[in-house]
């Protein structure tokens, strides 16, 4: 089957063709900057690539010049929009309504929609992504594929916050948990590397990118992990402050003069590694700096590389032990020097890793030492791809 898989942002949607049998990508892009001006990137996976300014007023319009280059002579990949079979769609919250990926219709609009208080800045942008398609593609099965769902498994002591408990049952403040499609996809990769069946493997994925989120997958499932009721939880990350006494937004409310939404903005825009190196949300620039003798750039890359060690510690104790670390998504494929910080301290777990093994990027590896008892691997997410494969199994049982 070809499947269009559908990231919307707010302004922007992000989109791969790919063959859910072979796994191929037949064409990616990004359009960006919709209802401003409008601008697309298009890459086919045998031709040139293709970039413009084109007016998008709306996800419908980018979606359509999605379509016509799709189809184009030069450009496309494909003769006809009756080519594609499905549209998976990223959702980034199913709340606890979604423990997998479902068949979009009527109710599940519905359910949405009901989380958008959960999600103000993703699920509005997710469901006009839907519409929008449901537009431009009508008679088109399309399924929404859940960051949150594969987190559903988590047990209560792992998602309930301890406040009373009515906060739970009647607004649903929880651990919810992000990042579900790619700890999914990695943590089965990884049981495949090391020739094992999952359902016997403690697993602790470490996604680290911009956002970043570590898990414990316990015998293929998510038994806890670091993002909490929003992505705001958990490591400091690229902007995002992470874990803090929730007392200080209080305060800082008071001495600085702030309000609710300035105290949020600073929490998700400003904070993290580029509040505390004030250089930058990039980890290239901060090593950069930091060999120049920026001493925050080098604090801000010591206070994030503890707090990822940390919460690899805090997994393995709630498994019981652990068999293997993964470390994805862009930092964690791309930085041997981050990897080497973050495992210093952990040979106590049985982790050793091997310098020149870790002297990777990019690509799947096992870089812990041979005579490791477990295991450290590189796994390069393909969020898309779970995305194609579940999108054709459901559709595929029509």
């Amino acid at each position: 089957m070809n499947i269009l898989v559908i990231n919307a942002g707010s302004s922007s949607l992000k989109y791969q063709l790919l063959d859910s049998e072979t796994h191929a990508v037949l064409a990616k892009g990004l359009c960006e900057r919709i209802g401003i001006d409008g601008c697309i990137k298009h890459t086919p996976a045998d031709k040139d690539a293709y970039e413009a300014d084109i007016a998008m007023p709306t996800h419908s319009e980018a979606i359509k010049a999605v379509l016509e280059l799709l189809t184009s002579a030069a450009y496309g990949v494909i003769k006809s929009v009756n080519e594609i079979d499905a549209v998976g769609h990223r959702v980034v919250h199913g709340g606890e309504e979604f423990s997998g990926s479902v068949l979009i219709d009527g109710s599940v609009m519905k359910a949405l929609e009901d989380c958008i208080p959960l999600a103000p800045l993703h699920n509005p942008a997710n469901i006009t992504g839907i519409k929008a398609c449901r537009d431009v593609m009508p008679g088109i099965p399309m399924v929404g594929v859940f960051d949150t769902a594969f987190h559903q498994s988590i047990p209560p002591k792992a998602f309930l916050y301890a406040l009373p408990y009515e906060y739970y049952s009647e607004n649903k403040v929880r651990r919810y948990g992000f990042h579900g499609t790619s700890h999914y996809y990695v943590s089965r990769r990884a049981a495949a590397v090391l020739g094992r069946p999952i359902e016997e493997l403690r697993l602790i994925s470490c996604h680290l990118g911009n956002g970043s989120s570590v898990t414990a997958v316990k015998f293929g499932k998510s038994i806890d992990t670091s993002m909490g009721f929003t992505p705001l939880d958990g490591l400091p990350m690229g902007t995002r402050c992470g874990a803090i006494d929730p007392s200080i937004v209080e305060y800082i409310m008071h001495v600085r003069n702030l309000t609710v939404d300035e105290v949020n903005t600073i929490m998700n825009k400003k904070s993290g590694v580029l509040g505390v190196s004030g250089v930058s949300s990039d980890f290239r620039d901060l090593d950069k700096a930091a060999s120049e003798g920026n001493a925050r750039a080098e604090l801000a890359i010591e206070l994030f590389t503890y707090k990822v060690t940390k919460r690899i510690g805090s997994a393995a104790a709630a498994m019981g032990g652990v068999d293997a670390v993964i470390f994805t998504a862009g930092v964690g494929e791309n930085s041997s020097v981050l990897r080497a910080r973050i495992m210093t301290g952990l040979e106590f777990l049985g982790l050793k890793l091997d310098p020149e093994k870790n002297n990777v990027r990019g690509k799947e590896a096992i870089i812990s030492t041979d005579d490791s008892p477990r295991q450290i691997l590189v796994i390069p997410t393909n969020e898309e791809l779970v995305i194609a494969t579940d999108t054709a199994r459901i559709v595929s049982e029509l």
